[in-house]
């Protein structure tokens, strides 16, 4: 199965099979909240073959580094790969964090306004990084350090504190430092990939490409979005196009969580999230499910909750609250969705 050539919080690819038996092979599919893309990734590759046509599928997501990566994979994966394609280094990680950070904004102004717009660079930056980074944070905005006269340095209010800037009119711009992950090579972006035919220490490079390349081909139709999550999920974009999945992946409510795991923090969008899947349950033309935390969703009787179990956290995660919460997943399915006993034919 494709995965994404980068570590993501509150991923589910360990549950795409237990989705698309819900979703049965459908020929629309919305994912308003991207991340890693694990469920339209782990799509079984039967539901094209079957019936010869491909699915209409458009994702979304609000961080423009992340979908720029998403668009660049897909339309230049090459160039993209040679971006991603850097040994580790600790100054490096530092400056491109601080860079990308800052012209976030700018990027995802492009983004929202071109659909065809990306920068391989900046994507191949972002996916580089990501895997040197240990834990949550990555590119949020939210820690001491920044750049001011051409100088990395901290904040001149003191240390540690988060989103202490020198100077005004960075608010939200600067970076946390730490070392570089240094214990596990794997987690090095072109160490952290599959073989593909390749022996990845002899042409670390190539094996990369390989990867994203593959993905490429997998994303050729896909609509990568960037924007707010229900700009995705009106009429003209789902039940008009036949049955629709749509995969509901919030952020975690902020009171279940670390904060900063994600480069944009979800504040209320968990309980507005659960309002819109309450109000479209009915419609026969949507499948719908939900992911969250056990006791975070309060959903009508006629909804499947199915509980499931993660790995047990991310990064800084994984031996605290992380581990503790692997357990407490759960996925709300609507009552349009399909049960294990019934036929999962294409529904038009």
């Amino acid at each position: 199965m494709l995965r994404a050539p980068f570590p993501w919080f509150g991923g589910k690819s360990l549950v795409a099979g237990l989705v698309w038996s819900r979703f049965g092979n459908i020929p629309n599919y919305c994912e308003p909240f991207a991340g890693s893309l694990a469920v339209l990734l782990g799509r079984p590759v039967e539901h094209i073959r079957e019936s010869g046509l491909w699915p209409t599928e458009t994702v979304n997501d609000l961080d423009g580094l992340l979908c720029n990566a998403w668009r660049a994979i897909l339309h230049d994966p090459s160039q993209t790969a040679r971006e991603c394609d850097w040994p580790v280094n600790e100054c490096d990680l530092h400056a491109r964090h601080l860079w990308l950070v800052r012209h976030r904004d700018e990027l995802t102004s492009r983004l929202m306004a071109d659909p065809d717009y990306y920068d391989a660079k900046l994507a191949g930056w972002w996916l580089w990084g990501i895997a040197c980074w240990i834990g949550g944070g990555w590119c949020s905005g939210e820690g001491p350090w920044t750049e001011k006269d051409g100088l990395f340095q901290k904040s001149e209010s003191g240390g540690g504190v988060s989103r202490g800037l020198p100077h005004l009119g960075d608010a939200g711009q600067g970076v946390h430092r730490q070392l570089p992950h240094l214990g596990d090579a794997g987690k090095w972006v072109h160490l952290s990939l599959p073989f593909v035919g390749k022996n990845q220490y002899n042409n670390p490079h190539e094996s990369v490409e390989s990867w994203l390349c593959a993905l490429s081909v997998r994303l050729r139709r896909v609509r990568v979005c960037c924007g707010d999550w229900k700009r995705i999920l009106g009429p003209s974009v789902t039940y008009i196009h036949g049955m629709t999945g749509v995969f509901l992946d919030p952020p975690y409510d902020d009171k279940e969580r670390t904060k900063g795991l994600y480069a944009e923090d979800g504040g209320s969008m968990s309980s507005e999230v659960r309002a819109w899947a309450i109000e479209h349950g009915e419609n026969p033309k949507l499948r719908i499910a939900l992911c969250g935390y056990k006791g975070e969703h309060e959903m009508p009787s006629a909804w499947e909750c199915v509980p499931w179990k993660a790995h047990g956290g991310y990064g800084s995660q994984c031996e605290g609250a992380g581990r503790a919460n692997s357990a407490r997943e759960r996925i709300w399915f609507s009552p349009a969705c399909l049960r294990p006993d019934t036929e999962q034919g294409v529904l038009l």
